[in-house]
């Protein structure tokens, strides 16, 4: 994956594969849209700090574009999973019975769009937020916002704050593995591992007030 994307480097078809894997990551979690962002943002560090290694003709010109480039990546990132999240919530608000009936069958998610429901009337989306670090969890919070007919200005802001900071979060996970051990697997393999540790403990955090009421 970092050979696919290195070779692809300064190349927009970065930011095109990165964008599709996050917007359709929503319909199939299955998806590795925070693998490839870090992937992307560890390629980019890496050969940056390989640039700076062998001496640059002008080092302040190299750090202004490399920040800039990973700053691309972060809002590239972000705006594809508010895209895609108001895809899905649309989609979910249009076929309504359809989709109330799919969630009526899972306990799980039922119960998911109960508490959505109710934190968003309660100003309290940061339930979204922390869905969109869980496995599956943007999945639920999108569609089960759609169903439950959340407004937009309800649903729209937690989604930009969640996306943001799932693709700050992504991105500077790989940005500092990048710097700091270079283009590697094991510079991405632990990066992922964090990604991964991050979205246990929302998965978990998400959970816990249902454990508290039983």
């Amino acid at each position: 994956m970092l050979e696919s994307l290195g070779s692809l480097g300064g190349s927009p078809w970065v930011y095109v594969i990165v964008s599709v894997s996050i917007v359709l990551d929503v319909f199939v979690p299955i998806l590795p849209s925070g693998v490839l962002v870090i992937a992307a943002a560890t390629t980019a560090a890496g050969t940056g700090t390989a640039a700076e290694a062998v001496g640059s003709a002008d080092v302040t010109v190299h750090s202004s574009a490399h920040l800039a480039e990973m700053l691309s990546l972060m809002l590239c990132a972000a705006t594809a999973s508010v895209l895609g999240d108001m895809v899905a919530y649309r989609l979910a608000r249009r076929g309504g019975d359809r989709f109330d009936r799919a969630i009526g069958r899972s306990r799980r998610l039922a119960t998911a769009q109960e508490r959505l429901g109710t934190a968003l009337t309660r100003g309290g989306g940061g339930i979204v937020v922390l869905a969109r670090f869980a496995p599956a969890g943007r999945s639920v919070v999108s569609l089960g916002a759609g169903v439950a007919h959340r407004t937009v200005r309800e649903f729209l802001p937690w989604s930009a704050l969640a996306g943001f900071a799932w693709a700050a979060y992504s991105v500077s996970l790989g940005y500092f593995g990048g710097h700091w051990l270079g283009t590697s697997w094991m510079s991405t393999a632990l990066s992922v591992v964090a990604l991964f540790a991050a979205g246990s403990a929302a998965a978990f955090l998400m959970r816990r007030p249902e454990r508290t009421a039983h």
